[in-house]
């Protein structure tokens, strides 16, 4: 048995050194619905491309890892529908939408409506489903949305678009999915809602959108000088984001203090009657898009904490580039949604998954051992630096 987060009958944080007091927050999370996933077999096989960081499959090996696990069921799993233009466009511009539809059509686009829209180029090129694989990353937040009206909690390991714009392209995101599914959440009658955004690059196109509304608290820890290179500790936006930008090499003792001197201390003051958490993995050590040296139990410390802040939680994707990091890192995710005890070693039908994995970046070519029988990452900590501290109380010092 692998012990991992914080304590499942109450929101407690591990103190930072024997001599700190042990933060203790109600547990809000409504118990009587069971978590739920939701995904889909469209990004199995589909690829931005050869040379793309997106070539690497991603949710296609969580959904198989939870399933080779035996932790989803036909009432937990279930299939996210692609989002309509309607749906869309409760966001997006229409012409925009349609420009997308039309890259799927003819795979191609006119060089005028690729400069317009970000179509075809800077990292967001057109391939045979570039309408139906983010439409059903909309859909899917869409829907969680609507099933955690009431509450509970769904995962959505291929959501987290968080760069897309209302007209275009940008990031690798064609549809911003959260903020279709906080729109979504919005119109349901929610007016607190907390977005967090633990990703490697700066949440842009979700703080943009939400940049003068009073109902959505935006907050995101990122590298900084990443690109889109937007986040700066200063931008508060319209008043309703909150902006962490983290030095390179970030370990897990540097989240964990994060977690507690920052994230829960935020939500509990916001009192957010949903979080919608946007759980990028790109912040992992040997992720080929950032210089960050995390281990995943610093991320399932911030999941395990941060679920239980409001009744209702939409636990998102995001970045993640690094094909044995993703299906670990969010495969356990699930784990520690539903309290599910994490083995020391995988079974042989979970570990078949990773060794199946074809990668062909430096770090793929040759995985240790540990990585293809083991879930959990050895911890990475260290001395919390002081540029660290002083940023937290920086922030801090912005209040809501």
């Amino acid at each position: 048995m692998i012990p991992f987060g914080p304590d499942p009958n109450q929101c407690c944080l591990i103190p930072m050194s024997p001599d700190d007091p042990v933060l203790i927050y109600p547990d809000k999370r409504c118990d009587a619905i069971r978590p739920r996933m939701i995904a889909s077999e469209i990004y199995r096989g589909s690829s931005y491309g050869p040379k793309h960081p997106l070539s690497i499959p991603r949710v296609s090996l969580v959904v198989d890892m939870v399933h080779a696990l035996g932790w989803v069921d036909d009432q937990t799993y279930l299939t996210g529908p692609i989002a309509t233009p309607a749906q869309l466009a409760r966001f997006h511009d229409v012409d925009y939408i349609a420009a997308v539809m039309q890259a799927e059509r003819d795979q191609a686009l006119p060089p005028d409506m690729m400069a317009q829209y970000g179509l075809g180029k800077n990292g967001n090129p057109i391939f045979p489903e570039i309408f139906r694989r983010p439409a059903t990353a909309a859909g899917s937040s869409i829907l969680a949305a609507r099933l955690i009206a009431d509450g509970g909690i769904i995962h959505h390991p291929a959501g987290g678009t968080h760069h897309g714009l209302r007209g275009k392209a940008s990031g690798f995101c064609y549809f911003n999915d959260p903020v279709l599914g906080i729109l979504e959440l919005l119109d349901s009658g929610l007016d607190r809602v907390l977005y967090l955004d633990i990703d490697a690059h700066h949440g842009d196109g979700v703080q943009i959108a939400f940049a003068d509304d009073d109902r959505v608290l935006t907050v995101s820890m990122h590298q900084e000088g990443l690109w889109p290179r937007t986040g700066l500790i200063e931008d508060v936006a319209g008043g309703m984001a909150r902006n962490l930008p983290m030095p390179k090499g970030m370990h897990d003792d540097e989240m964990r203090f994060v977690l507690q001197e920052y994230f829960l201390p935020i939500a509990q003051k916001f009192a957010p009657q949903v979080v919608v958490l946007q759980c990028g993995c790109d912040i992992l050590e040997k992720d080929p898009q950032s210089g960050q040296m995390l281990g995943n139990q610093s991320i399932w410390d911030v999941v395990g904490a941060v679920i239980k802040m409001a009744p209702r939680c939409l636990v998102l994707g995001g970045g993640g580039y690094n094909p044995y990091g993703v299906a670990r890192c969010w495969s356990g995710v699930w784990a520690v949604i539903n309290e599910i005890e994490i083995p020391p070693v995988l079974p042989i039908t979970a570990e078949n998954i990773l060794r199946d994995i074809k990668w062909s970046h430096r770090h793929g070519r040759q995985p240790a051992n540990e990585v293809l029988t083991t879930l959990v990452d050895p911890w990475r900590g260290g001395a919390i630096r002081d540029d660290v501290r002083t940023r937290v109380r920086r922030l801090r010092g912005y209040g809501l």
